[in-house]
């Protein structure tokens, strides 16, 4: 069993693959999000970064692509004993679909105060209409995930002046 340390180390490693994805996504213009799922194991199932601009789908959020990988590796879509690592806290729909995939923890960096859907803005995971709850965690390497939020809005404002 895992103590609380060590818990919470492996969720720095594996949030700052998340936060690495999210460079790859900010190199191509894309916001900066990543996300990893792992399965109960630790080991690495699937990964995303945000490609909605190189995709042109709406719904190429790095939680979505993530699931959709990680349900093709294990081909089943119950996600239940696995963790899902991501940068900012999950939209209403990619929170829709971490509901509907059955995960079992997810772990994210930094509050969403215009979007999040976990616990900032509203709470799906809890909300009388889920058919699943989850654990969540919140906060990991918060300010590492809030700076590069931060730097790649920032950039992007200066870039249109």
């Amino acid at each position: 069993m895992f103590t609380e340390y060590s818990e919470y180390l492996i969720h720095r490693q594996w949030m700052q693959r998340a936060l690495e994805l999210a460079q790859v996504a900010s190199d191509a213009g894309e916001v900066p999000v990543g996300a990893v799922i792992i399965d109960p194991t630790g080991n690495l199932l699937a990964e995303g970064e945000n490609r909605k601009e190189r995709d042109k789908d709406p719904t190429a959020h790095a939680e979505i692509i993530a699931l959709r990988a990680a349900a093709q590796t294990l081909k089943n879509w119950r996600l239940h004993q696995c963790i899902l690592y991501v940068t900012l806290e999950p939209c209403p729909m990619c929170a829709g679909a971490i509901v509907q995939a059955r995960l079992g923890t997810l772990v994210y960096g930094v509050d969403d105060t215009k979007t999040g859907a976990i616990r900032t803005v509203i709470n799906i995971p809890n909300s009388p209409a889920s058919n699943h709850h989850l654990r969540v965690v919140g906060g990991i390497l918060e300010s590492a995930c809030r700076q590069q939020l931060q730097t790649w809005f920032a950039t992007k404002r200066r870039r249109k002046n």
